[in-house]
């Protein structure tokens, strides 16, 4: 008899290899559904390995990976149990529909770097990321899966895929995050072309091309090119150093080439092309009871499944279970005998998700309901005076529990595009523009949101009587979704970090990304260019004419992928609208706990 964990229901078994099994259950209380895979037996070994997957798992907390409910160890084996994610493989994706629109390629990549992001936050690089490794969702949405051979940055590297391996692989020489860069940058060439970056019958050939060849991007589109060559480099230093400095670059080179609304068409081919393969969707045939439909928050359609591959040698197998589930959705490894890897997730349960290890057969608790956070824009004509609000996107909030509570926050994180309207009425009220309206709109990304916090960055665009004259300046809003506070510096910030001598130290571990359009720190500085504690604080700008005064120059922002510093400051010249990157792992310490406490990095099941 297989062995079974107790608190949970066995739906159907999604595949088997010598040493164990993946199965699709659900927990007995709530009804969430979940994948465990089991290590069956007392190999010493293959337990480890598992123990080691969950040790990774149990550092992340990203809604871009799957997460890690439960680690058991026992006397029968060893099982991880895991959000189950329904959706379909980024490998069947385009197994059944060649190349991607660039936008939707875009979109893999992204959502992968962010999941890869908040790995390497945690000091984990995944080594092995790969399309069988990616789990597209029906909302367009994606989720990376299988930290089975990931290891700490610095860790033997001699492992993964052999498509997609870094030179530095090649060589046996440590990874680091710019191995996991080297990896995502051949699977988005593949998704906007088609191909591989490098293909050959041998080993050998395929290591020396990898180690030596230049890749050929002239079918990629031209704007992207600098992207793959730049993620593609032949030495670790010279790519991107880690996941969160590409994918801001990334959003430059799609703004530029694609328009603002680039993420918009992204999300509705790449939804599109998963849907037309909604029959391997893992929870399309599991019948969930009101109770798991409670628990879960939100358990779409859209919510995903697949499943990993590849041992040292990269070596991967398909399993089926039954024909709903044909086509290998959830591939299994019988590499040396082990069950390789499994991810599944229930959508919005993602961000709501617990860490939790024990040595015995306690069940996971549920993972709780998460808010539901949508981009919305505001679109209108107003007049007396003429004003033309174009597109001023910010977040709304829905799903929480008290309605004041929503609507405090609502009002927190809608309150920039509001004094952005109030501002212009009243600079429109001193100038006459024979009738020209005034033009408003935003530059607006969306950073962390849930399970505890929003954080939201607005540069704000303004164009008085047709003049183009610029920007007015930016703002970062934080919200705690506990209480609807909007939180400053001060609260971001351990009070040693706001003095001098700690805001220099902050400015030594942040950076700007080093190939962005943005204009550099040093050419827009006259003075020292040191931060000073002033610039965290609101401010009264000369001559201003409104009662309240102006949101800081610098403020935390903070993101699924890492910590960003936003310098906001109104004008033309490009020099106002600035970031500075790190990760989180890297300004941890200049954090107040509470706050560190909801970024993404969970504890190790090792420590829990």
């Amino acid at each position: 008899m297989d062995w079974r964990l107790a608190g949970f229901t066995e739906d159907r078994e999604l595949g088997r290899g010598a040493q164990g099994r993946v199965v699709l259950a659900r927990h007995a209380g709530s009804g969430t559904p979940v994948a465990i895979k089991y290590l069956e037996g007392a190999d010493p070994a293959a337990i480890a390995g598992l123990r080691a997957e969950a040790q990774m798992l149990g550092r992340l907390t990203s809604p871009y990976v799957a997460r890690l409910y439960q680690f058991v160890e026992g006397e029968q084996g060893a099982a991880i149990v895991m959000e189950a994610v329904n959706g379909a493989s980024l490998k069947e994706v385009l197994r059944e529909h060649g190349a991607l629109a660039p936008e939707a390629a875009l979109l893999v990549l992204k959502g992968s770097l962010l999941g890869l992001a908040a790995a390497h936050a945690v000091g984990v690089v995944h080594r092995d990321y790969k399309p069988a490794n990616v789990v597209v969702r029906a909302d367009g949405l994606s989720k990376l899966v299988d930290f089975g051979i990931a290891v700490l940055s610095g860790g033997g590297s001699f492992a993964g895929t052999p498509v997609y391996m870094a030179p530095e692989q090649w060589r046996g020489d440590p990874a680091t995050p710019a191995t996991d860069v080297y990896a995502a940058t051949c699977v988005f060439m593949e998704c906007v072309t088609g191909r591989r970056p490098f293909a050959a019958a041998e080993r050998a050939a395929l290591m020396n091309q990898h180690l030596t060849a230049q890749v050929d991007v002239r079918d990629v589109p031209e704007p992207l090119r600098p992207l793959v060559l730049h993620g593609m480099a032949k030495e670790p230093g010279e790519r991107p150093p880690g996941a969160a400095e590409f994918v801001a670059w990334l959003e430059g080179v799609a703004v530029a080439a694609y328009g603002g609304d680039w993420e918009q068409r992204g999300v509705r081919a790449l939804a599109a092309a998963a849907v037309a393969l909604a029959a391997l969707f893992p929870l399309g045939a599991l019948a969930l009871t009101p109770g798991a439909s409670a628990a879960a928050g939100a358990t779409t359609a859209g919510a995903a499944g697949t499943a990993g591959t590849a041992g040292a040698g990269g070596a991967s197998g398909a399993g089926t279970a039954g024909a709903a589930v044909s086509k290998g959705f959830l591939a299994t490894a019988a590499g040396k005998g082990t069950l390789a890897a499994a991810g599944a997730a229930v959508a919005a349960a993602t961000a709501g998700g617990v860490v939790y290890a024990v040595r015995d057969h306690k069940p996971a608790p549920p993972p709780a309901p998460a808010a539901v956070v949508t981009l919305v824009a505001d679109s209108r004509r107003l007049a007396n005076p003429a004003i033309e609000v174009q597109n001023a996107r910010y977040p709304k909030v829905t799903g929480l529990k008290d309605p004041a509570l929503e609507r405090r926050v609502n009002a927190e994180l809608r309150g920039p595009v509001d004094r952005l309207i109030a501002d212009a009425r009243r600079t429109a009220a001193t100038i006459d523009c024979k009738g020209k309206p005034v033009k408003l709109g935003t530059e607006t990304r969306l950073g962390l949101h849930g399970p505890g916090l929003v954080s939201v960055r607005y540069f704000m665009l303004s164009d008085h009587c047709e003049q183009a004259d610029g920007s007015p300046g930016g703002e970062v809003v934080t919200v705690d979704l506990r209480t609807g506070r909007r939180l400053t510096a001060a609260d971001v910030f351990q009070p040693s970090t706001l003095t001098p001598d700690g805001v220099r130290r902050l400015q030594t571990l942040v950076r700007q990304t080093p190939g962005t359009r943005e204009r550099r720190w040093e050419e827009c500085n006259t003075a020292d260019g040191a931060f000073k504690v002033a610039d965290f604080s609101p401010h009264k700008l000369p001559g201003s004419t409104g009662d309240e005064p102006s949101p800081p120059l610098l403020s935390p922002f903070l993101t699924p992928g890492g910590f960003e510093l936003s310098y906001l400051n109104g004008g033309s010249d490009g020099c106002g609208n600035l970031n500075f990157r790190a990760p989180y792992a890297t300004v941890r310490a200049l954090l107040k706990p509470g706050i560190a406490a909801m970024l993404p990095a969970g504890p190790s099941p090792a420590r829990s």
